[in-house]
C-alpha cells in the first residue's frame, strides 16, 4: 500500500457526455450511473482508496453539478445528524471515507487532453499521479502498477487489459465450421485499460482542449519510448453500454464483484 502523504493523486475524468449509454445519462453524468447502489465513481474511487490513494481530482464537464451534490452532501448522507432548524446541523457518526476531493471545472466540449492540462495547476511538478476514467472497474494492484512505474523510470505508464470478447467465434476450416468457442477470452489484443500512472511531465504534450488524450499525446509517448505497458491479466470491464451496466450490477448485487475487494 502506497504511503499517501507522499503525494501520490489520482485523477479521474468525468466530463464526456456518455451518449452509447444514454438511457441512463440523459439526467446524470455517466460516472453517477450506479451500480450496486453506488455511482460508478464511487467503486473507483475505492478501487484506489484500498491502495492507500485518497487525494482525488476529478475533471468535470457534462451534468458536472450532479456530482459536485453527490460529493457535497456525502457527509451528511453517510451519518446519523441532528437538526436545529434555526441554527443548522449537528454531524455525529458518520461513515463516511476520509477522502479529498478536488471538483473542477474543464469545460462542456473538452477533449480528454484538454481536462488533463486544465487540472495541471493541482498537480505537483515533481511527483508522479495516477490517472483513469470514470466508467471502468478493475481489481487491478494500483500499488504494483506504481512500483512498476517507479522502476522503469518513463514518462507513462498504461494498464494493458485483453478484454473479453462479446460474441463467440467461430473457427473455420474452408466454408465448414470446424469449432465453436463462446466468447473466447484469448480472441482479442492487449488494449489500454485506462488505468495510467504519470509524470506531470507527459502533460506538456497536450496542445489545449481540442487535444484527445488518447491520439498526439500516447502517441508521442509511444514513438519517444516513454510509455510503458503494465500488464493486468485480472478482471477488467468498462460500462460502455445499458448492458455492460446490466451486468456490473448483477454482480455488485450478487457479492461477487471481482474488482470489490475492500472490506
Amino acid at each position: 500500500m502506497i504511503d499517501n502523504k507522499r503525494g501520490v493523486k489520482a485523477v479521474i475524468l468525468a466530463g464526456g457526455r456518455g451518449t452509447r449509454i444514454a438511457e441512463e445519462t440523459d439526467t446524470k453524468p455517466k460516472p453517477m450511473v450506479e451500480i450496486g447502489g453506488r455511482p460508478i465513481i464511487w467503486h473507483i474511487m475505492k478501487i484506489y482508496a484500498q491502495h492507500g490513494i485518497t487525494d482525488f481530482i476529478i475533471c468535470l464537464g457534462y451534468k458536472g453539478s450532479k456530482i459536485k451534490d453527490y460529493f457535497y452532501n456525502y457527509n451528511l448522507y453517510s451519518a446519523d445528524v441532528t437538526v436545529e432548524l434555526r441554527s443548522g446541523v449537528t454531524i455525529h457518526e458518520t461513515q463516511a471515507e476520509d477522502w479529498r476531493v478536488t471538483l473542477v471545472e474543464t469545460g462542456l466540449d473538452t477533449q480528454t487532453g484538454g481536462r488533463l492540462q486544465r487540472i495541471k495547476k493541482y498537480i505537483a511538478q515533481d511527483e508522479m499521479f495516477c490517472m483513469t476514467y470514470g466508467d471502468a472497474v478493475a481489481d487491478i494492484d494500483i500499488t504494483a502498477e506504481l512500483a512498476f512505474h517507479k522502476a522503469h523510470g518513463k514518462m507513462a505508464t498504461v494498464a494493458a487489459v485483453r478484454p473479453l470478447a462479446r460474441f463467440g467465434a467461430l473457427h473455420l476450416e474452408g466454408d465448414t465450421v470446424d469449432r465453436f468457442e463462446e466468447k473466447p477470452a484469448e480472441e482479442s489484443g492487449l488494449i489500454s485499460g485506462g488505468f495510467f500512472v504519470l509524470n506531470p511531465k507527459a502533460l506538456d504534450l497536450i496542445d489545449g482542449d481540442d487535444t484527445l488524450w488518447e491520439k498526439t499525446p500516447m502517441e508521442m509517448l509511444a514513438a519517444q519510448g516513454e510509455l510503458q505497458a503494465y500488464r493486468h491479466a485480472g478482471f477488467w470491464q468498462p460500462m460502455d453500454t445499458l448492458r455492460d451496466r446490466m451486468g456490473l450490477d448483477a454482480l455488485a448485487q450478487a457479492g461477487t464483484a471481482p474488482w470489490m475487494t475492500w472490506p
